[in-house]
């Protein structure tokens, strides 16, 4: 864990840190029981980054989301429980995250400076992380142990990783697109001598997910939920947008003259001369803002969850060993566990 942490960055997380270390000590030991489950999630996904947006000023969070650039994220998960108050889960997510300024429906106010930026992405994405998920209503139950036909609501938080890689379209001369990989282009001077303070930034990041949901139980073993989680980050490139233009020149300085590799970091880092539209200005100049840093990026889902309880964990007088759940007489027997 120390490793983890050192990795992560302990400094930066340390308030969510705090939150989540509480969570691990809020269980009963006097009535222990550890379940195992695992399940499986799926659902649409979307980003609240620079592009796209609503008419009007750009905002944060969800005035500015577009329903359209909404995609699919799925993934798999497995729970551990001390108590029926708190489960303890590990989850795997991929999918992908896509924003486009081309998509904003003008009204004649500031977005128009949005829509003559006319830059787009893509990015596939991966993430891993650990979550505490708190149940408040199981203290109110007379219960706690019996779960069949019950809803409970929860909340979670915990602390991961993901990863990402943006990517624009290009058209040649011949009208054949590719998609390239951003990053590597330094779009807004990353990593360039003529910007020091613009550090290359990293395609792996931390984030902080957080939201609520619920889940019903149709059986002792099998239940469905419905979720939605969002993730804090920090970072402000997860649609390779932040800062301002820079003149061409630095592209040259940077990957050489006669290289190809400028002349294309060049084209993906403004297309505001592409854009086609009546009355529409000639395009942004260096040191013009391109993008908000006052915000770093987040993306969020909303997710089906199925799961199923698997087994528990029983200590006798011999070493401890897996257990099944059974179903007695319409009642709930969970086996009695002490955690080690």
């Amino acid at each position: 864990m120390t490793t983890f942490l050192c990795l992560i960055g302990y400094g930066r997380l340390r308030p969510y840190l705090t939150i989540v270390i509480g969570l691990l000590f809020l269980h009963n030991s006097s009535h222990g029981q550890m379940r195992v489950e695992a399940g499986v999630t799926v659902g649409p996904s979307n980003i609240l980054g620079d592009l796209g947006g609503r008419y009007g000023r750009g905002m944060t969070f969800v005035k500015d989301n577009n329903i359209e650039m909404t995609r699919i994220m799925s993934g798999a998960y497995v729970s551990f429980a001390p108590t029926p108050h708190l489960v303890f889960r590990a989850a795997i997510n991929v999918g992908r995250l896509e924003g486009a300024d081309s998509i904003i429906a003008a009204k004649g106010g500031h977005e128009l400076t949005r829509m003559e930026r006319n830059l787009h992405f893509r990015s596939p994405l991966a993430e891993a992380f650990l979550a505490a998920e708190v149940y408040p209503t199981v203290w109110l139950e007379g219960n706690p142990t019996e779960t069949i036909r019950k809803i409970r609501p929860y909340f979670l938080i915990g602390m991961g990783l993901f990863r990402f890689n943006p990517q624009a379209q290009y058209t040649d001369i011949n009208g054949a697109s590719t998609w390239v990989d951003l990053q590597p282009l330094r779009t807004e001077g990353q990593g360039m001598a003529a910007f020091p303070d613009r550090k290359e930034y990293k395609l792996t990041q931390i984030n902080v997910p957080y939201g609520i949901g619920l889940r019903y139980f149709f059986s002792e073993s099998f239940y469905l939920g419905m979720e939605i989680v969002n993730r804090i980050t920090f970072t402000d490139y997860i649609d390779d947008v932040s800062n301002t233009y820079i003149p061409d020149h630095h592209f040259y300085d940077h990957f050489g003259t006669s290289s190809f590799e400028a002349e294309l970091a060049a084209k993906m880092a403004n297309h505001s001369n592409l854009t086609i539209r009546a009355n529409t200005r000639s395009g942004f100049q260096g040191n013009e803002l391109r993008g908000d840093n006052k915000e770093n990026d987040s993306y969020y889902s909303m997710n089906l969850r199925i799961g199923i309880r698997l087994r528990g964990i029983q200590p006798s007088g011999s070493p401890r060993r897996f257990v099944r759940y059974k179903r007695r007489t319409g009642q709930t027997r969970c086996p009695h566990v002490v955690i080690w």
